[in-house]
């Protein structure tokens, strides 16, 4: 019996020394969460001056709209332009793609129902 309130008075003596620190954290956080409002309010003044810059009267440049050309257009492409199919080995000539791109392109494109398979290894556009 006298272990155990022996164990209880070392356990409540550490408690009491964790809810101080605590207590210090909380303060140290408080701080810290007045101290950003000013710091924010300065973010902001900066931030609105550096709009105010910028929103100085431009020229509009003209857009270019260049539209990238991927993978599944560029095979597309080749397949198009083929006038009996376009064969595997044609396709990796004209593309310069490696076979596992060139699979999953022609799969993609196939399961989109742009090309279809007229043999094995030819395509045709649909």
């Amino acid at each position: 019996m006298k272990k155990l309130q022996v164990q209880l008075k070392a356990v409540s003596k550490e408690l009491g020394k964790l809810s101080k620190q605590v207590e210090k954290v909380a303060a140290q956080v408080a701080k810290q969460a007045k101290a950003k409002p000013a710091a924010k309010k300065k973010a902001v003044k900066k931030a609105a001056a550096k709009k105010a810059k910028k929103a100085a009267p431009k020229k509009a440049a003209p857009k270019k709209t260049t539209k990238k050309s991927t993978v599944l257009d560029s095979v597309l492409d080749v397949v198009r332009r083929a006038r009996s199919g376009a064969t595997i080995a044609q396709l990796k000539a004209k593309t310069g793609l490696n076979p596992r791109q060139l699979s999953n392109a022609l799969y993609k494109l196939s399961t989109r129902g742009k090309i279809v398979a007229k043999s094995r290894g030819v395509y045709v556009k649909k």
